[in-house]
């Protein structure tokens, strides 16, 4: 799993006069699973390569992906002569995008522990991608509703503006180092994984 497909979407910051609130980031997750067929290692490599999700940077297709989508919104209210934030609600959406095996069944014991392991390392890794966006979706959402009241509220919405650019650039920066780390662990975590199944006989 070297890169992740994300699709970022920030809604536009509204500017809205309304009394401050208290609220959640909010958050949802999904699921949606492409199917690959084969009989063999090599006929199952060929299928994730074909039937992959694939990566909108690269075009190239991938076992595993997590979509991901942000929104929002920002009020703004006065005072005295100066804007604050009123409110500030971001929102977050993870696809998770995994692969299913039509043939696992039938599968001789040997490539069904190869695949087991692979499709759990390729789901916990995913996951991980979806906990990553969460963490920095509420991350963003505290230091908004914690940003100092500027001079007017155009000053305000473009610093809201910026802060949420800059969030967002640390948020692919730490999805991409985490690829980075999971793909040149991949081997070693691989044989770790089969070894710990096959001793405890799953």
């Amino acid at each position: 799993m070297k890169t992740i497909a994300r699709l970022m979407a920030l809604a536009a910051l509204a500017c809205l006069a309304l009394q401050p609130a208290r609220a959640e980031t909010i958050t949802s997750k999904s699921f949606a699973y492409f199917s690959v067929g084969g009989r063999t290692a090599a006929e199952l490599d060929e299928e994730l390569s074909k039937r992959g999700p694939v990566m909108k940077h690269s075009g190239s297709r991938h076992p595993g992906a997590t979509r991901i989508k942000w929104g929002g919104s920002v009020t703004y209210v006065r005072r005295g002569d100066r804007c604050a934030v009123g409110d500030a609600k971001v929102t977050l959406s993870t696809q998770i995008i995994l692969p299913r095996w039509k043939n696992r069944k039938r599968a001789t014991p040997s490539l069904a522990l190869i695949w087991d392991t692979l499709s759990a390392d390729i789901r916990r890794h995913e996951e991980r991608h979806a906990e990553i966006a969460r963490n920095h979706a509420r991350d963003l959402e505290r230091t908004l509703k914690r940003l100092p009241p500027e001079a007017s509220c155009e000053r305000m919405q473009a610093r809201v503006d910026r802060v949420t650019a800059d969030a967002v650039a640390r948020h692919d920066a730490d999805q991409a180092r985490f690829d980075r780390i999971e793909s040149k662990n991949f081997n070693d975590r691989m044989m770790r994984l089969l070894t710990h199944r096959i001793n405890n006989g799953k």
